[in-house]
């Protein structure tokens, strides 16, 4: 049989049409994938040798034949797998895709030089090391990286998973299939709660081990973080502002008394920073929500600071005459805010509070989705 074999394949290489060469790489390529027949070293190395010096001459067909002769063999010898990994696609994917000859080294490599295409096939392999995985994730392709994260069987360190969590904060594709991956952390899944659709919110809650009101308490340190990086630069009054609430507040002397006086004197920045320090939230945050819904943010914000209906009403009225656009100007957006200030008691209006450090923009959201599910 070997004698038959070799008589072949010497035959074969004194063909030299082209195919006479194509001829031969068949012939070799299927020796090398017969199963049945074991190569002796010196085998393999004559027919690697002749494999290497005739594999570009041949035609594309019978490349692309042989790559998906050899992407799942064994036997097929290394240099050559590597060789048809590293050609144009349509002959490159079997190999990429399916041969565990490749090392590492060879993918990343190929990750690095080679088309999106080749990149993409590398992702979805059936195992992908940390190695590889992040010569992918730095390629900063979104397509790459999202097909990355769906393949279960890719391995991702926690530093690199934590960097894609980052990044999904901006890059929505990134957020289903990281929530979706059972590698990852729990506290990766709180931080992304802030951030993520209320539908995926919901699925966080569902899937991973936490309780809803300790992930709401959890994750306000984070959104605090965001605000203080939300694109708005405070002004140096703005700065002074703050820095003199926190002064009247460590002395006890902030009280409603002096809201309506600041108030009064047309003191609108350092208004909102001492109100933001009596409730305890950043006051970009404060600013957005007293003047949100014609007055249910202030009717939150002062029933939390315990401040009477009086002064409720001069501080109500003075920013409507400040703030027209901003907090409803109508004859009955008073009496409405009055009615919701006499209904709601001051426990009820702190816990709400408590809920604006989460994320008083997605608070919406999740109430929307909640009332969809009753």
């Amino acid at each position: 049989m070997i004698a038959t074999d070799v008589r072949m394949l010497v035959d074969l290489a004194r063909d030299k049409s082209s195919q006479g060469r194509s001829s031969l790489v068949t012939a070799i390529g299927d020796l090398m994938d017969d199963s049945g027949r074991i190569l002796t070293l010196q085998e393999k190395a004559l027919m690697n040798d002749i494999l290497k010096k005739l594999i570009q001459d041949v035609a594309r067909p019978i490349r692309k034949a042989l790559a998906e002769k050899l992407s799942q063999s064994p036997n097929a010898p290394h240099e050559i797998v590597n060789l048809l990994g590293n050609d144009d696609f349509d002959i490159a994917s079997p190999v990429l895709l399916k041969s565990d000859l490749l090392s590492d080294e060879d993918l990343v490599e190929i990750v690095r030089h080679r088309t999106l295409s080749h990149r993409l096939a590398i992702a979805m392999r059936r195992s992908v090391s940390t190695v590889v995985s992040d010569a992918l994730v730095g390629t900063n392709s979104v397509d790459v990286i999202k097909t990355l994260l769906e393949n279960h069987g890719s391995q991702i360190t926690e530093a690199t998973m934590s960097y894609l969590v980052q990044q999904s904060e901006s890059v929505d594709e990134f957020q289903e299939p990281l929530l979706r991956r059972k590698d990852l952390p729990v506290d990766l899944s709180k931080k992304m709660y802030v951030w993520v659709s209320a539908a995926l919110r919901q699925y966080i809650i569902e899937h991973y081990p936490v309780d809803k009101a300790t992930l709401d308490l959890t994750v306000a340190k984070v959104a605090e973080d965001i605000a203080d990086h939300d694109g708005e630069s405070s002004t140096r009054a703005e700065d002074a502002a703050m820095a003199l609430a926190e002064q009247l507040a460590k002395r006890a002397e902030l009280t409603a008394d002096m809201l309506v006086k600041t108030l009064r004197r047309g003191e609108i920045a350092l208004f909102e920073a001492m109100l933001a320090q009596m409730i305890g939230l950043r006051p970009q945050i404060a600013r957005k929500l007293i003047y949100e819904d014609g007055g249910e943010g202030l009717v939150i914000a002062c029933r939390a600071s315990n401040i009477n209906r009086t002064d409720f009403t001069a501080l109500f009225l003075m920013l409507q005459r400040a703030r027209p656009t901003e907090l409803a100007n109508n004859p009955y957006q008073l009496s409405r805010s009055m009615e919701m200030f006499d209904r709601l008691k001051p426990d009820t209006a702190r816990k709400v509070v408590e809920r604006w450090k989460i994320n008083p923009f997605f608070l919406k959201s999740i109430r929307r989705l909640e009332n969809q599910s009753r």
